[in-house]
């Protein structure tokens, strides 16, 4: 990927799209600095690293009375620890997707008389920050049990882990309409003998999800986002991200 402008970022939080009510969103990995200098360092600091920690900032312009606002949501989420997953040019299937457990610290509303009201709200990452790539575009709408496309995100070495949010956005649909995602694997694309990894709980209302696989070693380089749909007339819109870390 060459250098851009951001201009099509999407934001999902929980269950909640942020992308049309936000204009900055930063990501911050970072690893402490741990100093090991003795009288053997020729004089130069040496240094190993310690605990890492993942951080995210956002802000945009204030609404409220829905749950999928801005201002509904945070206070929802306030103090909570929820799946979070950034885009930065998209959530197109197979588009770069940075995704991580938060927990939401801080929300900041309100400006000066004549101003567009604001909002903005942080918050910290509970695992790592995964690097990877949307498996599920948010503006498909499911009706019927079925399987996503494969992405070719290679395989998961021993001590590393996959890790796979779920955003559902909306609900339709009677009889208690129900979709379980689920993270399958294979050795190749054609997906001929998959394997489940990882299955999100069941949801039938707006709700997000983030899981990770145990740190065995996985040789299996394709993956998908799979679900099973029941209800009478459902419909769902939700998103998927997929890394590994």
């Amino acid at each position: 990927m060459t250098k851009f402008v951001l201009t099509n970022v999407r934001l999902f939080t929980v269950g909640v799209d942020l992308t049309s009510a936000s204009n900055k969103v930063e990501l911050t990995a970072k690893v402490e600095e741990k100093e090991t200098t003795n009288y053997g360092s020729q004089a130069y600091k040496e240094l190993i690293g310690g605990l890492a920690s993942a951080e995210f900032a956002s802000e945009g312009q204030w609404e409220a009375g829905d749950p999928g606002k801005v201002d509904d949501a945070a206070w929802a989420q306030l103090g909570g620890v929820g799946a979070w997953s950034v885009g930065p040019v998209g959530a197109a299937v197979g588009n770069l997707a940075y995704l991580t457990k938060v927990l939401r610290c801080d929300y900041k509303l309100g400006d000066a008389v004549g101003e567009v009201a604001p909002w903005t709200s942080s918050g910290k990452g509970s695992w790592p920050l995964a690097r990877g790539q949307f498996a599920h575009p948010p503006g498909t709408a499911r009706t019927a049990t079925g399987t996503g496309t494969g992405l070719q995100l290679g395989a998961v070495a021993a001590g590393k882990r996959m890790y796979a949010a779920l955003h559902v956005l909306s609900v339709a649909g009677t009889a208690t309409p129900t979709v379980t995602a689920r993270v399958e694997s294979s050795v190749d694309n054609t997906f001929a003998s998959p394997t489940t990894r990882l299955t999100h709980t069941a949801a039938t209302a707006a709700a997000g999800e983030i899981l990770r696989t145990d740190g065995t070693a996985i040789t299996d380089t394709w993956w998908r986002t799979a679900w099973t749909i029941t209800g009478t007339t459902p419909s769902f819109m939700f998103a998927t991200t997929l890394g590994i870390w």
